[in-house]
């Protein structure tokens, strides 16, 4: 999302106009003070506030400067019914955001030369029922990481009411069914966020290593890194506690309470807390999960057209990873993921040495200005969080 800050022009203007006034007629001004800047942790929580105020039900921030410091900020609820507080360390659905978990295995297994990412799709699963549009001998490793594979997802169950997530919640869906929903579906042309193209990505790492892509994201990144706070889930309704109950907001008079439910893909099937998720982002822009030529490689952006950079809200794509343009200069990376009610936004400085996650515990997705408009104030928070940081450290 491309953050937004609005302008005092015109406060400004009527400060100097009137300044210019006194000034004319000789009188004596003292000097005034100029309002001091909140601190990091106080703009922190003024965002946390804002989005609060929208009408999200619970906001939970961690912000991490270079010296591994952390400020952390919630507002809101973790329960509309009871009133409980916000758990600064409440679990949360990671959703798409484990899709950067997927890509980084896939790269550190090319760097290891056990697959490369022009390998096409039938070589590693050529059991695969394919659609007669489809043609798995042209699809390659990179297409899926960058959504340029053309699998559509417009086949895959989701909730659009409250009725069907009552009717749907416990659903399990294998990710070869989740593949045959696909097939059946028109590919997509260019760039097209995929799902699927993920789950596909887990049945490669399976094939390529002989263990399922969680087993490999556990033992390669969870494990090194010392993140014991982010669990593959699978078929599981429910997250460990504490956590923040999810909302839905279907419309007026349509909150519904979203936390019980089995993912659609237990490929994406993670949860974390903000302490673990700010440690993952730094720990792979800093260099410490793939070498130099890989993490190169999923910075780079594919050349999305102005439609789907407007899609992106002002990023862009690379291989499971997206930047965005910082107020204050520079870049910053992430993937931002919503499922079940979670909705989670991150950023990560280039050097990996800057970091910050907000997680809300209630999805507007009644109407499309209300989602823009959560993950505006959300983005907002990213870019305060990471150019505070910026003045502050340098």
């Amino acid at each position: 999302m491309t953050p937004h800050r609005t302008s005092n022009l015109r406060k400004r203007l009527a400060v100097a106009a009137g300044a210019a006034v006194l000034l004319a007629a000789g009188a004596a001004t003292p000097a005034v003070a100029r309002p001091e800047s909140p601190s990091p942790a106080q703009q922190l929580s003024r965002d946390a506030e804002a989005i609060h105020a929208l009408g999200i039900s619970g906001v939970q921030a961690r912000a991490v400067g270079p010296d591994g410091r952390s400020s952390v900020a919630t507002s809101g609820t973790a329960d509309l019914h009871t009133g409980r507080p916000v758990d600064p360390d409440g679990w949360f659905r990671m959703a798409s955001t484990s899709k950067t978990l997927i890509a980084t295995v896939v790269l550190q297994l090319e760097a290891e030369g056990r697959l490369s990412l022009d390998d096409t799709v039938d070589r590693w699963l050529p059991d695969v029922a394919w659609g007669k549009d489809y043609d798995p001998h042209r699809i390659t490793v990179r297409q899926l990481l960058r959504h340029t594979a053309g699998i559509s997802d417009a086949g895959l169950p989701g909730y659009n009411t409250a009725q069907e997530y009552d009717e749907q919640r416990f659903d399990v869906h294998s990710s070869e069914e989740l593949v045959e929903r696909a097939m059946a579906q028109e590919p997509t042309q260019g760039w097209s966020y995929s799902n699927t193209g993920y789950v596909l990505l887990g049945m490669i790492i399976r094939q390529a290593t002989g263990r399922s892509s969680h087993q490999e994201i556990e033992d390669r990144v969870l494990r090194p890194l010392g993140l014991d706070h982010t669990r593959w889930t699978g078929a599981t309704p429910t997250l460990p506690r504490p956590h923040a109950q999810a909302y839905q907001f279907y419309g007026p008079g349509a909150e519904k309470d979203v936390t019980v439910q089995v993912p659609v893909s237990t490929e994406l099937s993670w949860v974390t807390t903000t302490r673990d998720e700010n440690a993952f982002f730094r720990a792979l822009l800093s260099g410490r999960l793939l070498p130099a030529r890989q993490l190169a490689e999923m910075k780079q952006p594919t050349e999305e057209s102005p439609e789907v950079q407007e899609r992106l809200l002002g990023g862009r794509y690379g291989l499971g990873l997206v930047s965005r343009p910082l107020t204050c200069g520079g870049t910053y990376w992430s993937h931002e993921g919503g499922d079940g009610g979670y909705i989670t936004l991150n950023g990560v400085t280039e050097d990996g040495r800057r970091s910050v996650v907000v997680s809300m515990s209630e999805a507007r997705g009644d109407t499309e200005a209300h989602s823009r408009e959560q993950e505006k104030a959300a983005g907002d928070l990213v870019d305060h969080a990471l150019c505070a940081g910026a003045a502050a450290h340098g």
